[in-house]
This record gives structure tokens, C-alpha cells and sequence, in this order.
């Protein structure tokens, strides 16, 4: 509980000045906004309650796409990094293309795959798995290629084959690895649904930002980046349980 009360002491004081400037119209004045367009924290969590049903509908839409983009980012980021990892060519060849796919912004992305795919889930799931996609494959190499070289001679000398120096040595290596890639992925996989959302959808929290932006109802707005964040952090904790569960071996294990 002790971990808790500094970063509980500080949004408590970031929330109480922003509550404090915007009634005194503080911030307004200095973006030279109308007061209307700056809400306090108090009027955005009246928004949170009055807009429930609201948000709700449009979050369970926004974590279906989350959890299914990440899904496909996992399967796919875990494979793609054993494949490379068993094939020092195919590492040399891709990993550098890997690497610069990285430098393609995800929002000119969005309405290509939005005219390619259609206005459906599936630009939506494409986008969030190549957001990712990415830190989940390159932790999960990294953890592949952390193994202690003598372990990896030993199991050859015990005459083991590939597969299991890979299952018994280096996947149980590589599982802390793959947590901390997926915890990064899955901190980002609400941004790729936002941007999937606004490049076309007619639900979703995305969506709802943009249509509450439209109409200037900023306290609305702010409810829904709200729900976004809470839907991140409580998944990246999910996930930091379970690797303290699954994962006990590694860095982020149960500590005494």
C-alpha cells in the first residue's frame, strides 16, 4: 500500500490545481479559450456519471478491439521471433525491415487500411496488432538470445535436440522478456484502437472523442480519454499479476 501514496499524493495535487485553475478560469485565460472549454476535474467526473451507459457501450467496443489486436500481436510477435531466432539468415534479412516499419507513422496508416479493409473491425484489429507487434517481437528475441551459452552447451552435451534446448532453456529465459514487451504493447493498444476509431467507426471511444471534439463538449471528451486510461492501466496490471504468477523466475517476480 506504501508504493501507492506518492503517485496517489501527486495526481491528488495535479488534480486539485487543475480543479483550482479552471474555476478561476486560469488556464482558460492563458489559452485565450472560453471558459466553457476548459472543464474541471469535478465536471468531468460529473460527465463520467451522467454519460455512463454511454461510455460503457462504447469502451466494451474499444476493449474488444484492444484485446483482439493484441492477441494477434502476441501469437504473431512470439512466432515471428522463434522463426528468427532459429534462423540467424532470416534474422540479418528481416530485422533491420522490422526495425523500419517502426518509422511509418500509424495514422497515415489508419485510412489506407480503413479503404482497403473496409469500416469494420478489421482495420481496427491491423492497426492495434502492428502497434504492438513490434515490442512484443523484439523483447521476446532479445529474452530468446539472453540464455547463459553454457547452460545451452551443457543440454548439448546431454545430447538434447533444438526444440527442447528451446523449450526447457530458452523459452522459459525469453517469458519474462515476452511480459515486459507485452506490458509496453498492450499500454499502446489503446492509442491504435483511437486512431482506427477516428480514421473510421461508428462506435468506440475513438469515435465518441471525435463526436463530443465536434460539438465542443470538452468535459465529455475528457470522460472518455478517462475510461481510456483506466482500460490501459487496468489491463497492464492484469498483466503485471500474471507475470509475477506465470513468470516468478524474472526481475518482476514476487518480492519478499
Amino acid at each position: 500500500m506504501k508504493r501507492w501514496l506518492p503517485p496517489l499524493a501527486i495526481i491528488a495535487a495535479l488534480l486539485g490545481a487543475w480543479e483550482l485553475a479552471a474555476r478561476l478560469d486560469v488556464i482558460a485565460e492563458a489559452l485565450k479559450l472560453e471558459p466553457f472549454l476548459v472543464p474541471a476535474p469535478s465536471e468531468i467526473a460529473q460527465a463520467l456519471w451522467q454519460d455512463r451507459d454511454l461510455l460503457a457501450e462504447n469502451a466494451w467496443v474499444t476493449l474488444q478491439e484492444v484485446l483482439a489486436g493484441f492477441a494477434l500481436a502476441v501469437a504473431a510477435g512470439v512466432g515471428f521471433a522463434v522463426v528468427l531466432h532459429l534462423s540467424p539468415t532470416l534474422r540479418r534479412a528481416f530485422y533491420p525491415l522490422l526495425v523500419a516499419s517502426q518509422t511509418v507513422p500509424i495514422v497515415v496508416l489508419a485510412p489506407i487500411l480503413v479503404v482497403w479493409l473496409g469500416f469494420g473491425i478489421g482495420p481496427k484489429l491491423v492497426i492495434i496488432a502492428l502497434i504492438c507487434f513490434f515490442p512484443v517481437t523484439v523483447n521476446t528475441l532479445d529474452g530468446l538470445g539472453a540464455v547463459d551459452s553454457d547452460l545451452v552447451k551443457m543440454m548439448r552435451t546431454l545430447d538434447a535436440s533444438r526444440w527442447q534446448i528451446l523449450r526447457r532453456i530458452e523459452a522459459p529465459t525469453a517469458l519474462p522478456y515476452l511480459f515486459s514487451g507485452a506490458k509496453i504493447a498492450v499500454a499502446v493498444a489503446v492509442i491504435g484502437a483511437v486512431f482506427g476509431e477516428w480514421a473510421g467507426s461508428s462506435s468506440g471511444l475513438g469515435h465518441l472523442i471525435q463526436q463530443a471534439s465536434a460539438q465542443l463538449q470538452t468535459d465529455r471528451t475528457f470522460a472518455a480519454v478517462a475510461v481510456l486510461s483506466a482500460i490501459a492501466v487496468t489491463l497492464f496490471a492484469m498483466l503485471a499479476a500474471l507475470e509475477r504468477r506465470i513468470a516468478w523466475w524474472g526481475p518482476n517476480g514476487p518480492r519478499n
